[in-house]
Order: structure tokens, then sequence, then C-alpha cells
């Protein structure tokens, strides 16, 4: 169920792009414009864009150098979740992740069996929280990424999103690192 409570204010989260591919550079890079295209539509900042190859150093170093900055809330990444042996993005991913959030996987898996069916067990999205800032490892088919946006992240990066979002939560994130 999504509700949208057109009373609030929508806040605009800056978004970074990642696109993880051996073969692509940004003319082919028909996933990752599909992101930036609905980031925007949706009136967020695209924070930065970039592609990097299937290596797993490589992909951690990128997405601890986004984490690190102030200037993105959100870094979203499509490739390399699959079974191959260059599929290392969820690797790098969880390399960097101080909690996973478990259910997006799984509700990614539900929004696929929709679309693709049992093939859906062919992915291994995923989300997790690192330095206050979220991280999304999607598939690197342009359908995939449709799904994942239009039915999930659209609405849990939706500050107006009922019945709670992820942004929401944004000044929560890091709350440990407190003082007692």
């Amino acid at each position: 169920m999504t509700r949208i409570d057109e009373t609030k204010e929508f806040i605009p989260v800056r978004i970074a792009v990642l696109t993880v591919s051996d073969t692509r550079g940004l003319d082919q890079d028909k996933s990752g414009q599909t992101l930036v295209d609905r980031i925007t539509a949706a009136g967020h900042i695209l924070a930065d864009r970039k592609i990097i190859r299937d290596e797993r150093d490589q992909i951690a170093a990128q997405l601890r150098d986004w984490i690190a900055d102030p200037a993105v809330d959100v870094v979203i990444s499509t490739g390399g979740t699959g079974l191959t042996g260059r599929d290392v993005t969820v690797e790098a991913h969880r390399d960097v992740y101080e909690k996973e959030i478990d259910a997006f996987g799984t509700v990614f898996t539900i929004v696929s069996m929709q679309k693709i069916g049992t093939s859906a067990v062919q992915s291994r999205a995923t989300g997790g929280v690192a330095g206050g800032t979220y991280l999304f490892a999607l598939p690197g088919s342009t359908g995939a990424c449709k799904d994942a946006w239009d039915e999930i992240l659209q609405y849990q990066l939706d500050y107006r999103h009922l019945p709670c979002n992820f942004v929401e939560i944004f000044p929560r994130l890091e709350e440990h690192k407190r003082r007692k």
C-alpha cells in the first residue's frame, strides 16, 4: 500500500548513481540513465554519477567516498548483482554496510516475481546503511531498475509516504555516535 500525505512538504534527496560494468560507457548505460531520469523526475537531486568496472575494491572505495561526502544521502548502484564470477557488487556493498536492510532484497524479489517469475531468484539485490547514507544495489537490467524505483524506492525516498519512509529517519541513522 502506498499513501502520500499531500499536506507534507516534499524533501528532495541527494542521490548518486553508480553503474558497475566492464563493458558499458555513459552512452550505453541505459540502466543508469533510467535511474537518473526517475530520480530527477521525482524531484530529487542527482548528486553524482559514475561507471566503475566489476572490481570489488574499486566499488567499495567509491561507495566509501560517497558515504563520506555530505552532499550524498543515497547511493543506488546498478549491475553486478548476479551469480557469475564477475558479479561482486553485493560483496562490495556488504564490505561497507553498518546495517543491512534485509527486507529490501525480499521486497525486490516479490516485485520481480510479479514481472519475471522464478527468474527473480537469480538476483541478489541488497540495501544497507553506512555513515548515515542509504545504499542500494540493483541488477543491471533496465527493467529491474524501473521495478526497484517504481515499486519501492520512489516511495521510501519520499518524506510524504505513509506510514513510514527512509527520509524521516535520516536524522536518527547515526544516533549511536552521539554522547550519552
